[in-house]
């Protein structure tokens, strides 16, 4: 029995999802839960896992294609009549495109991983982008020609490759992962492979900079004039992450009214804890840092203060606090700003959460979070310091009453027990949504969290 494989909807509505590596080629036997395909979504790349067992009869997109929710994604052989026999590499390379002439076309979807959106059918658009994907794979009419082969798509995919105008600079689908992950706008560069193709040589050597060259011809063929004084502009689409935090960051900045309190405080108590712990044998294995310890004060000082910890539903006009603190962790990634969250957090010892956020960053920077971490955040943390900043105004997460930004540590002459002295300073910057938390109530919260951090013993006065 042939089965399609639906794209499902890996989370909080997201619409489409796009094709970073496939893990398996038709022909291929699955087992039940093995990972087939890395899909990256406005948010994460996410492994896709088989609901199936048999063998990969057909592979519905190729690698940098984008496919929409409901739509098929693979196709497998289940039961007794699933075969290992994978066939020549021409039909590998047919089936992989198209789905198998033997699949029915009302097969049943597999099963519903997360929840199905609304199946776009598709469209115009999405037949160009398919066209232009699969041109950048197969040679052109003439190209084959040349080669003595007949230069077509092969039948399956229902694609004339003479009717295709690729709109994009030719590549494929590792070098195009490779100019994302470098963030080199491809339309910038030189191809310097077989009819201009552009080869992972050429996108390393545009990011190192060797190359600064521009792909546009005049009408004769000859390059086109440089601009004026600097070198050509470089273009990067938004998509991915960038493209959902800016969206993000829009609506939160025109739908809450930000305010910014800031508190610089002695936290020279806090980084001494901070020191003695990582010393202290007991904790061998757990990286406490004052990240840890701001998040450990956080979650004290809204307990004392729940309207932070709340959220503006508007179609019931009502003010939501939360039973506990799902605590975001801002991650500045190589695809953008990811707010991952520790789940009720105020339920933690510090080193348990110094682990959680540990393990938070380390998927975060390997692009491996799942979804359901970026979901259900309720207040954030964000560490601007680690850039050498001391203070901001950072912009709320969307659906949260409170961000909190924490500052650089510095050794400056303070105020201390009557006298001056060099002392760790640290500024803590604290937006919060206007309609949900009053002025008195931020800075009490801010206060309490400054007071912790200048002298850690006081959380048990406050618990």
């Amino acid at each position: 029995m042939i089965r399609d494989f639906p794209l499902p909807d890996l989370g909080e509505g997201l619409t489409e999802s796009e094709v970073v590596a496939w893990r398996v080629a038709v022909g291929d036997r699955v087992e039940l839960n093995q990972i087939v395909a890395d899909v990256e979504t406005a948010k994460a790349v996410v492994e896709l896992p088989s609901p199936f067992a048999g063998v990969i009869t057909a592979l519905h997109a190729v690698e940098g294609e984008t496919v929409n929710v409901g739509e098929p994604l693979f196709s497998c052989e289940t039961g007794e009549g699933a075969s290992d026999a994978a066939g020549p590499a021409a039909a590998r390379t047919a089936d992989a495109a198209a789905p198998s002439a033997d699949a029915a076309p009302d097969a049943a979807p597999g099963p519903n991983l997360v929840g199905y959106g609304a199946r776009d059918e598709g469209g115009p658009k999405r037949r160009a982008r398919r066209a232009a994907l699969v041109a950048d794979l197969v040679p052109t009419p003439d190209s084959g020609a040349a080669a003595g082969g007949a230069g077509v798509v092969p039948a399956a995919t229902g694609i004339d490759v003479s009717a295709l105008q690729p709109d994009r600079p030719r590549s494929t689908p590792p070098v195009r992962k490779l100019a994302r992950d470098l963030g080199v706008a491809l339309e910038s560069v030189h191809g310097t492979g077989e009819r201009g193709l552009i080869t992972r040589a050429d996108v390393e050597a545009a990011a190192s900079g060797a190359v600064v060259a521009s792909a546009a011809l005049d009408a004769v063929g000859e390059p086109a004039p440089d601009m004026p004084g600097d070198a050509a502009e470089t273009r990067i689409p938004i998509r991915g992450v960038r493209k959902h935090t800016a969206a993000a960051m829009v609506r939160s900045a025109f739908t809450a009214p930000h305010v910014t309190e800031f508190l610089t405080v002695d936290v020279t108590a806090t980084m001494d804890l901070v020191r003695d712990l990582r010393e202290d044998r007991a904790f061998a294995g757990h990286r406490i840092t004052p990240l840890a310890v701001v998040a450990k004060a956080v979650c004290i000082a809204a307990r004392r203060t729940p309207e932070v910890n709340a959220r503006w539903d508007e179609d019931a006009q009502e003010i939501v606090q939360f039973a506990g603190v799902h605590l975001g962790i801002a991650a500045a990634t190589g695809r953008g700003l990811v707010v991952p969250n520790v789940k009720a957090a105020e339920r933690l010892t510090l080193v348990e959460l110094a682990d959680a956020i540990g393990a938070l960053a380390t998927t975060a920077r390997e692009g491996r979070t799942p979804p359901a971490d970026l979901a259900g955040g309720t207040l954030s943390i964000t560490n601007v310091g680690v850039f050498g900043v001391d203070a901001g105004t950072p912009i709320l997460n969307p659906g949260e009453a409170v961000i909190l930004a924490m500052g650089a540590v510095r050794r400056m002459p303070w105020e201390h027990r009557g006298e001056i002295a060099l002392r760790e300073v640290m500024t803590l910057s604290l937006s919060f949504d206007h309609r949900l938390v009053d002025g008195e109530q931020g800075a009490r919260f801010l206060t309490d969290v400054g007071a912790i951090l200048r002298d850690p013993a006081r959380a048990i006065t406050m618990i």
